[in-house]
């Protein structure tokens, strides 16, 4: 039997899936919601209820996953324009700016979403927050060479920061585009998610960071109320 977790993170990925229409371009984000998504939608195709859909994946993790539900591919390069993408999140405040990057693909991911018509967002309730950073650090990516640098250059703007480590294997965590990730936490939370987001991009050495600013147009939350999983569609007004 799933966790009530679980539980929450099945029923936005089906309810994700439902938005998906013949003929389209998808975004196929990361992590665990986005891959019951992925699995979701490779049912779909395989039953008939959902033709001709290509693809974009965010991660190799998402590449491999999806290869192997036989969903078709293309790579980001290769479109144009994405009708739909869905991704999870660390993080979300009341505005919908986000936090993502727990699965160090935040890169990928921002490009998939920033050229997505829409760009709908799944999570639990846990993932809710009225203001990011002060539970769960911001990843940012950085240039091997350069993280030192970035780190004191954090620091300068009152932030602990500190290089991510693989869990089973020696050294640092290692990006899909091979750069290292600092996790950065502000003692009181981020006060201006808009500013900061192009502050630290100006950092020489920073390749992105995990801020995802005015690109998501839903939010679907899973929740337990009473012992039943229900789905609540959060829309900007």
């Amino acid at each position: 039997m799933e966790d009530l977790q679980t539980q929450m993170k099945i029923a936005v990925a089906k309810a994700a899936v439902d938005q998906i229409e013949d003929g389209m371009v998808l975004g196929l984000g990361s992590g665990s919601t986005a891959a019951l998504m992925i699995k979701s939608l490779g049912e779909k195709l395989k039953e008939g209820s959902l033709r001709d859909i290509v693809g974009v994946t965010t991660s190799f993790q998402g590449e491999v996953l999806a290869t192997q539900l036989g969903i078709p591919l293309k790579a980001f390069s290769a479109v144009s324009k994405i009708d739909l993408a869905i991704d999870g999140a660390d993080e979300v405040d009341p505005a919908f700016q986000l936090i993502k990057g727990g699965g160090a693909c935040h890169v990928q991911e921002k490009l998939v979403a920033s050229l997505a018509d829409r760009f709908v967002v799944v999570v639990d309730s846990t993932k809710i927050v009225k203001k990011l950073n002060l539970d769960f650090r911001l990843p940012v990516e950085v240039l091997p060479s350069a993280w030192q640098l970035v780190q004191k250059r954090v620091k300068s703007l009152g932030a602990e920061s500190s290089l991510r480590m693989a869990k089973k294997k020696a050294g640092p965590i290692v990006t899909d585009q091979g750069n290292l990730v600092l996790d950065v936490a502000f003692r009181n939370g981020i006060e201006d998610p808009e500013a900061l987001e192009k502050q630290l991009n100006n950092f020489p050495g920073v390749l992105e960071n995990g801020l995802f600013i005015n690109l998501t147009d839903e939010v679907l939350v899973g929740e337990i109320i009473n012992g039943s999983t229900i789905v609540n569609h959060l829309t900007k007004s």
